[in-house]
């Protein structure tokens, strides 16, 4: 059973990719900046919902060939874009320092569907410990050197602490949802963002805020200085077949 699953999963259509705009709202209209690539499993079942599929995942330890799998599919699927719109994807800090040659998959990648390294953001997920750290700077060190840059999910939340932000001393922050989500109303969210923003600054990055859904919530996180933002009130996640009309 575990290995027909993983096998769908790894079969042709068992990962859907998605593509969620992310905009720079700094003055005058939001600007498009870029898309983060999202992975869903076979429509239809458990594994359609992201949280199940990479659970799943990530309890069998497969997160090295299912993140060349999403990587791959992402890649493939994504329409031909301007110059200059930023693609991130998500990868385990685990695939990172387990994955010798992950680097090299991922330039082949770039080189087969002809989107530029330097055009691409390396967003680390589920930071969780442990990992061959050494290998795992080696990682950061290969991705930059072919033009990638490194984004840390979900800062504030679990495993994403201060620690992984030195070792990481990545140029994007991802702001996550649970912050976002009713800051206009609330002053010690506020509090958490500025000092997010202003660590950010210190690091030489930006923070990206997800799950912008309101006005107020986007006047807010601007505001404090946050000029990239995602989320419902811009976009939903798009198909390959929505983002190529949108």
């Amino acid at each position: 059973m575990e290995h027909s699953a993983l096998d769908r999963l790894l079969a042709p259509g068992g990962i859907t990719s998605m593509y969620q705009p992310i905009y720079l709202v700094s003055d005058g209209a939001p600007e498009l900046y870029g898309f983060e690539c999202l992975s869903r499993g076979p429509r239809g079942t458990n594994f359609e919902s992201p949280d199940v599929l990479f659970d799943y995942v990530r309890l069998k330890r497969q997160e090295i060939v299912i993140d060349r799998a999403c990587i791959a599919a992402a890649l493939r699927n994504l329409p031909h874009l301007d110059d200059g719109v930023q693609i991130s994807i998500n990868v385990h800090a685990s695939t990172l320092g387990r994955d010798p040659s992950f680097t090299e998959f991922l330039a082949n990648t770039c080189r087969d569907t002809r989107v530029a390294p330097s055009h691409v953001t390396v967003e680390i997920v589920e930071h969780a410990p442990p990992w061959d750290n050494e290998a795992f700077q080696r990682a950061l060190a290969s991705l930059r050197q072919i033009g990638a840059s490194i984004a840390l999910d979900d800062v504030g939340l679990g495993q994403s602490n201060f620690k992984m932000l030195l070792d990481a001393s990545p140029e994007f922050l991802k702001l996550d949802r649970y912050f976002v989500d009713g800051c206009s109303n609330d002053p010690k969210r506020r509090a958490v963002i500025s000092s997010i923003e202003e660590l950010a600054r210190r690091f030489g990055a930006r923070v990206i805020a997800e799950g912008v859904e309101t006005e107020a919530d986007l006047a807010t996180v601007r505001g404090i200085g946050v000029s990239l933002v995602q989320g419902f009130l811009f976009s939903k996640p798009l198909t390959a077949v929505e983002l190529t009309v949108h």
